[in-house]
């Protein structure tokens, strides 16, 4: 089925807001799954993966720095989603990148790490460039990556599968570098270790913006219907205060 963006955004928002997230908080979160899935880059995928989860970040710590220093950082968000940690790491980065030049940030025990795109991309507009890079799976391990230069609007993505073995470092780690000296870029390539490479281009990003903002969103009905279960909590819960609030006038 179609929907508008705007009906997207609401109906996210609702949910995000249904699950715990507090305000301010899912209005970020609900951008990061809009902006990947109207570039063309499988939001919607990465939230109905990370749906069974996002309930239970509330319960969890908050993301701490384990180390720290001028040009770099290393924090452990406690297997939270992207989708409530990793714009504050972006954020590290960029603040380190403007009184070094460069800095490099490791975080750990993360999940849904493609939603740092949109983050990517706000650093990038504020005229700092920023790559990063991370590997998904046990069996089949997938790396990822993507970058914006300082100024530029989207950013780059590419992703590959590999022949490459999983170690315990690697388990849901990101890695972001930030530099405000130099412009950022990066690439997978077909190698021996590396196959069915995908590539999208910062050129590509936008068409594929002008075309959601012409065609509209296509959304699974299933999904949309989960989204709107939940996010059916919030409206139950207004209305009983709105209740509460007439009775007592």
């Amino acid at each position: 089925m179609h929907i508008s963006m705007n009906e997207l955004k609401a109906g996210l928002r609702r949910c995000l807001e249904a699950t715990g997230y507090f305000v301010g908080n899912y209005e970020d979160a609900a951008n990061m799954v809009l902006w990947l899935e109207k570039h063309g880059l499988n939001g919607l995928q990465e939230f109905e993966m990370a749906l069974p989860y996002i309930g239970h970040d509330r319960d969890k710590p908050l993301s701490s720095v384990v180390y720290e220093d001028s040009t770099s950082a290393i924090i452990d968000s406690h297997d939270r989603s992207a989708l409530n940690c990793i714009a504050a790491s972006v954020d590290l980065a960029h603040a380190k990148a403007l009184e070094s030049g460069i800095a490099t940030i490791t975080v750990h025990n993360c999940h849904n790490r493609r939603f740092i795109l949109k983050a990517l991309t706000d650093c990038g507009r504020r005229g700092i460039s920023v790559a990063a890079y991370w590997r998904n799976g046990s069996h089949t391990v997938m790396e990822h990556t993507a970058a914006i230069r300082a100024g530029q609007r989207y950013p780059s993505y590419s992703e590959a599968k590999t022949s490459l073995d999983t170690t315990p470092e690697d388990h849901q780690a990101l890695t972001i570098i930030c530099s405000s000296r130099v412009d950022l870029t990066s690439s997978l390539q077909e190698s021996d270790g590396n196959r069915e490479v995908f590539t999208i281009s910062p050129e590509q990003v936008a068409r594929n913006k002008r075309k959601s903002i012409h065609q509209g969103l296509s959304i699974d009905e299933e999904l949309w219907s989960q989204i709107n279960r939940i996010g059916a909590g919030v409206l139950v819960e207004n209305s009983e205060h709105s209740r509460l609030g007439a009775g007592g006038r």
